[in-house]
């Protein structure tokens, strides 16, 4: 058995039991020839082959003219024929059919990666080639897409086009492996076109041998023999360029029909040729009449082209009375499969219309969320978010008709765009108004610095409780500003106000003593055991911390206290192993206790102004991990980062909770 035979797919073989022992792989091409030179008759020759070597020479001399009469190919044939020559230099065309081609287009970013790295660590690089350009322009698509996002943004933001630049470590990875990918092709079909061409030399040479065998003057016998070596070789000669496909079969083709019209063989040489060839051909009709019937139309297709390299590559001609009747056989079940083919294609982008549908549903909501006006900031991150699930839903619908999937990207990317300037629109109007607001913060932060050393506490305290009220009143300022400002704002009137205090507390022996005695308080309980029952000790740990309550205030200068009575606190739970939230909740009945004895608005409404700040801090971090782990495309926890994000999400939403109810203890209060 020879290697191509050892390589023949399922189909092949099928094909080639269904025919019996037809030749390998050749090719076709039309070119002009020569007339042959008067052979020297045989003595034993009748005038009949001399009468039928006229009509030949006759016949010879119109194909001189024109070897190949152009005819317009129908389009069943012209299907099998671009197929045939598309797959004539790709010897894994077997393997390359059999590999699935899934639904790229409903893929993500990091599922096409995967896809694109598993076929080229499992597959050889000439069988992926549709694979993975199918795969490259469904990434390029959406990876494009969201940089077109990116780009407005960049720009709303008053960025300038030169100095945009967008990339991703998912981008990095795909063109990692898409390098890879072009290496190895680029290595095989570099081999390949200097195999493709050698072999297209060598039956170009086969060629011109069959030309020079007419008028040679041998034998019958040996004549003929040696046309069954030309054939062999032929037939093994092995796969030539796609583009010279056509052709070279046409030339082969020819004179092979020319050899049995001007050589003078037996009768019975040439009638056993076309005789076996007939059988092989009512063979070859018989199974494409059968395939006409096959329900896997793909399977057929394929089949079918298997049986047209036959009948073209393999198979010499017939009688002259059979072959147009043979043909008109062959290219009728051709065009029944071919239309069942094209039937399926139709009957297909009928299931995508339900695709379709979906995808313009898609772009319909996207539009309502992009004519509506933005109102907020969280107005414009809801939408935000809602055009993130729909633009899943988008790509997770699959692939439209043919006909409109083109068009209905069009769509999705402008209906996307459309949104994205009008919220980008939105934060440019929000951030004018964000400038105006750090304009009115700055008057009042120059209003506190220049008060902060006053010591006229009677003309002034009134003065810096307006600003801090009026500071509230404030809308919000760029985020950038956000923090510095207020820290410079809160430091001025910190200090202004803690001089006022320490003012009024002078000459209060009371607050030192207050001090005194809470340093010894602390040496006492660090010495403290506890009881083995849980709830036992966590109510000593509750009124030792009213205890500290009712030890009164300290001057402001001895405050840090407060803060060594709580590592002691953290002692204390440590031994007794409470949950870090349960401790934090009790030991924040000490502060409010505080606040409870200053019985001071202001510091009340300072403490509400944090919690309510550390709220929105904790929601927003949540919120940021939960888009980030949008970006992973499987959150199985056994991936460690999707688990650290997960961690994190977790962790956050325990101190959300805490922070919630503290604010809640304030508001009781």
């Amino acid at each position: 058995m020879s290697e191509q035979e050892k390589n023949l797919s399922s189909e092949e073989k099928e094909a080639k039991k269904a025919t019996q022992d037809a030749p390998a792989k050749l090719e076709n091409n039309t070119d002009s020839t020569e007339t042959p030179e008067s052979q020297k008759e045989e003595e034993t020759e009748t005038s009949e082959v001399t009468k039928e070597k006229s009509a030949a020479s006759n016949e010879e001399k119109k194909d001189k003219e024109n070897v190949v009469e152009e005819t317009k190919e129908d389009d069943a044939q012209k299907e099998l024929d671009d197929a045939n020559a598309e797959d004539s230099e790709d010897q894994d065309v077997g393997r390359r059919h059999e590999i699935a081609k899934k639904d790229y287009e409903s893929m993500s970013l990091d599922e096409l990666v995967i896809e694109l790295e598993n076929l080229l660590k499992s597959e050889k690089v000439q069988a992926i080639r549709e694979h993975v350009s199918e795969i490259k322009v469904t990434f390029d698509k959406q990876f494009n897409e969201i940089v077109e996002e990116k780009k407005e943004n960049f720009l709303a933001e008053g960025g300038n086009i030169i100095d945009f630049h967008y990339s991703s470590p998912i981008k990095k990875k795909f063109n990692s492996i898409y390098f890879e990918y072009r290496e190895k092709r680029d290595a095989h079909y570099s081999q390949l076109k200097k195999n493709l061409n050698q072999n297209l030399q060598a039956r170009l040479s086969i060629i011109e041998e069959l030309k020079n065998m007419i008028g040679s003057g041998e034998s019958m016998g040996a004549t003929f023999k040696q046309f069954k070596e030309l054939q062999e070789r032929w037939k093994n000669a092995g796969p030539v360029p796609k583009n010279e496909y056509n052709n070279v079969w046409k030339n082969y083709h020819h004179h092979v029909e020319r050899f049995y019209d001007f050589l003078h063989l037996d009768r019975e040489f040439r009638d056993l040729d076309f005789k076996y060839n007939l059988d092989q051909k009512l063979k070859i009709i018989e199974r494409a009449e059968e395939l006409a019937e096959e329900s896997d139309i793909n399977r057929a297709f394929r089949e079918l082209q298997l049986l047209h390299k036959m009948w073209k590559e393999e198979l010499g001609p017939v009688a002259k009375e059979f072959r147009d009747d043979l043909w008109d056989k062959f290219s009728e079940a051709t065009k029944k499969i071919h239309q069942k083919r094209q039937a399926y294609f139709e009957e297909l982008d009928q299931e995508r219309e339900k695709n379709y549908e979906v995808k313009k549903e898609v772009v319909e909501q996207i539009k309502k969320l992009g004519n509506k006006e933005i109102k907020s900031h969280n107005d414009a991150q809801q939408r935000i978010k809602n055009i993130e699930k729909l633009r899943e839903i988008f790509f997770s619908a699959g692939k439209a008709p043919r006909k409109v999937n083109d068009k209905i990207w069009d769509e999705f990317k402008t209906s996307v765009r459309d949104f994205n300037r009008k919220k980008n629109a939105f934060y440019k109007e929000l951030k004018k108004e964000q400038f105006e607001n750090l304009k009115k913060k700055q008057e009042l932060l120059k209003i506190a610095e220049d008060n902060k050393d006053s010591d006229d506490f009677e003309t002034t305290t009134p003065v810096m409780k307006r600003i801090q009220s009026e500071w509230k009143e404030i809308g919000h300022v760029p985020r950038k500003d956000s923090d510095k400002i207020w820290k410079r704002f809160k430091k001025a009137c910190n200090e202004y106000f803690d001089r006022l205090h320490k003012e009024k507390n002078k000459s209060s022996d009371e607050e030192f003593n207050n001090f005194i005695a809470k340093k010894e308080f602390i040496a006492k309980i660090k010495k403290l055991e506890f009881s083995a029952n849980k709830e036992e000790a966590v109510s000593e740990i509750k009124e030792l911390i009213s205890q500290w309550g009712s030890l009164g205030h300290v001057p402001n200068s001895k405050r840090y206290i407060e803060s060594k009575f709580n590592k002691a606190l953290n002692q204390l739970f440590n031994k007794i192993d409470i949950d870090k939230k349960d401790a934090e909740l009790i030991k924040y009945e000490n502060r409010l206790h505080d606040l409870d004895e200053i019985n001071d608005n202001n510091k009340i409404n300072k403490e509400a102004s944090f919690l309510r700040k550390k709220v929105d801090e904790t929601k927003d971090k949540i919120n940021q991990f939960e888009n980030n782990l949008q970006f992973f495309s499987t959150q199985d926890e056994s991936n460690p980062l999707v688990k650290e994000v997960i961690d994190n999400i977790n962790k956050l939403k325990d101190e959300l909770e805490m922070w919630k109810e503290k604010l809640t203890k304030l508001r009781d209060l």
